[in-house]
């Protein structure tokens, strides 16, 4: 039967204890009385630290990492990108969504594009610009949720783009990559990012003054404003927006012609008046029950709502009966994921503009329904939504090009149950020149727009793409519980799924939920430019036994090896008010993850 009594605060289930000895982990769970913080690089996990010390909540901490990886990894992110997350405010009982994703400019439109003979929207360049939300995502969760003022927030990434940090592997790779682009197209980024007319070596010191300059006038702005701590933020988000930051983003777009994939130069379709008139906005989060958890995602204008459609078709199987990473457990598993996805290909897209039938997707009767077409002895090779509403019969699908591009992530737990989540991602240095003066790029996140006017994700001036950003939050009787993420496009909710059912169903420690080698589907289309499909495809990280991996190949998976730690960078949080203890960990893949407690 499916294990449907789940209950928490068990010391075996996190530390090893009651047992001869702990479980192996790559890392310690690190664990905190008065708050834990996880970030896709360790100085981004300090600054949120040094914030909670100073008497910040995990708001105001998980905001100041957000700044600090926009500096740190701008190979993943960057303040011209977007930053979906999910917040828990202890003291008013809310869960809240932060919308976090940029909306078309008004001049974007599926006629533009035809005329101009593109029928996918190019990855790179200027044409795939979307309004930047991040300073804006980043500001509304420090005024609605948060305690201290922006100019304190952003002191350690100003700290960090003035006097440096340490180049990383990952970061001199993407420059090393782009060298060549940068020096012959996009001077503006060769100031930023080449060292002596090449790529920096590893542990050089990396600065990025432009950009510190950009947000010492933000936080000037705010100390300059009259009135409450909110109408201060206020000012900030307003010189972003409304003021030379926006003139210049404007200008870049409107007099720079940049070479993108198209194969022709274009010049970008952001006005300022897109920015000038730019809002995020608090949303209600879509949510689920999971053998007793409310599991929280951001709603469809992004991919979230796909993990909770792949728990309410897994609750229906004793998951743990078939034990962790079987054959059976993993064929269910990508089966189930096929046809969530499937259904995202096709049903998804901003709210606002299309009518996602949600609630139907979400039902357990649905889910029922779709259970009947897994096969346990057999790998579907067949893309199949749901038949719950009209859907466009073509998808238009690229190449096998891929412009590696990447995203992190942020949690903060403090004592008061305060939580946060965020996947900050987009305004690649490796897909769009540096703003001169300015010190970030632009993003391209237009690029998942459908330019099929049938598709509930087709491209409407001032609409959000459907975005592959998407972290969790969960809660237990009501109370906070857990947050969690990860890096990865469309294969965040298929290791961020496999780490949650690590610590649910299998009773995985955090540490050992993200050490755990984790496998991902590839048979629907991808999200990115130019949208590639692998029918079947099932890629699998080595340290899965080989006999297994041979008899998914048997079930007419196409198995595909990622090396022993390839996959995923998944970083989580849990809560534990009955200890006062908070426990959190970071996946020790791609280098740089790290949790920090206190």
């Amino acid at each position: 039967m499916p294990r449907d009594d789940f209950s928490i605060g068990e010391p075996s289930e996190l530390l090893g204890a009651g047992t001869d000895r702990a479980p192996f982990t790559t890392r310690p769970v690190i664990t905190g009385r008065n708050g834990v913080v996880t970030a896709g690089h360790y100085l981004a996990a300090a600054a949120g630290m040094e914030i909670m010390r100073a008497g910040g909540n995990a708001i105001d901490a998980g905001v100041a990492m957000g700044f600090c990886l926009a500096v740190l990894e701008p190979q993943s992110n960057g303040i011209g990108g977007e930053s979906p997350m999910l917040i828990h405010h202890a003291a008013s009982g809310r869960t809240v969504s932060i919308n976090g994703q940029g909306v078309a400019p008004r001049a974007a439109t599926i006629d533009w594009f035809r005329q101009q003979g593109i029928d996918m929207i190019p990855g790179d360049g200027l044409l795939a610009a979307t309004v930047p939300s991040q300073t804006s995502n980043w500001l509304l969760a420090l005024q609605e949720f948060g305690t201290m003022t922006a100019g304190q927030i952003l002191a350690p990434a100003l700290d960090l783009a003035e006097n440096g940090f340490a180049m990383t592997h990952g970061l001199r790779r993407c420059i090393d990559a782009n060298q060549k682009r940068y020096q012959e197209e996009w001077p503006s980024s060769a100031a930023v990012y080449l060292k002596n007319g090449g790529a920096p070596d590893w542990g050089d010191r990396h600065r990025n003054a432009d950009w510190a300059e950009t947000f010492k006038a933000l936080a000037q702005a705010e100390a300059e404003a009259s009135g409450s701590r909110a109408d201060g933020i206020e000012a900030g988000r307003r010189f972003f927006y409304e003021g030379p930051v926006a003139e210049k983003m404007a200008a870049h777009c409107r007099d720079l012609s940049v070479m993108d994939a198209s194969g022709s130069a274009h010049n970008g379709l952001l006005v300022y008046e897109d920015l000038a008139s730019f809002r995020s906005q608090v949303e209600e989060p879509e949510t689920v029950d999971y053998r007793g958890l409310d599991v929280y995602k951001c709603g469809p204008w992004c991919q979230g709502p796909v993990f909770l459609q792949q728990l309410t078709l897994l609750e229906g199987y004793d998951l743990q009966g078939m034990g962790h990473n079987s054959v059976e457990y993993i064929h269910t598993l990508t089966e189930c994921a096929k046809l969530a996805f499937a259904d995202r290909e096709f049903y998804y897209g901003d709210p606002e503009f299309a009518d996602v039938p949600l609630e139907r997707l979400l039902s357990k009767s649905y889910a029922e329904e779709r259970r009947r077409l897994i096969d346990p002895n057999s790998a579907s090779m067949d893309l199949r939504p749901g038949d719950v509403g009209p859907r466009p019969l073509k998808l238009i699908l690229g190449d096998e090009r891929s412009y590696n591009n990447d995203t992190t992530h942020l949690d903060a737990i403090d004592a008061e149950g305060n939580m946060i989540a965020a996947t900050p991602s987009g305004g690649w240095i490796q897909s769009s020149p540096v703003v001169a003066g300015l010190g970030f790029p632009l993003g391209t996140r237009a690029q998942m727009f459908s330019l099929d006017p049938e598709h509930p994700n087709c491209l409407a001036p001032g609409k959000r793409p459907r975005t592959t950003l998407t972290p969790s939050l969960a809660r237990h009787q009501g109370r906070p519980w857990m947050v969690f993420g990860t890096p990865g496009g469309d294969q965040q909710d298929q290791w961020t799924l496999q780490f949650f059912l690590n610590v649910v169903d299998h009773g995985m420690n955090i540490q050992e939920a993200l050490d755990a080698p984790t496998f991902h589907s590839q048979h629907f289309p991808s999200s990115f430019y130019p949208r590639a499909q692998h029918p079947g495809r099932l890629v699998v990280e080595s340290r899965i036994a080989a006999e297994t991996r041979e008899a998914l190949a048997r079930l007419g998976h196409d198995v595909r090896d990622a090396g022993e730690w390839a996959n995923g960078r998944v970083l989580g949080i849990r809560f534990e008010p009955e200890r006062g203890l908070i426990f959190g960990g970071a996946s020790p893949r791609l280098e740089t993850g790290y949790a920090i407690g206190w």
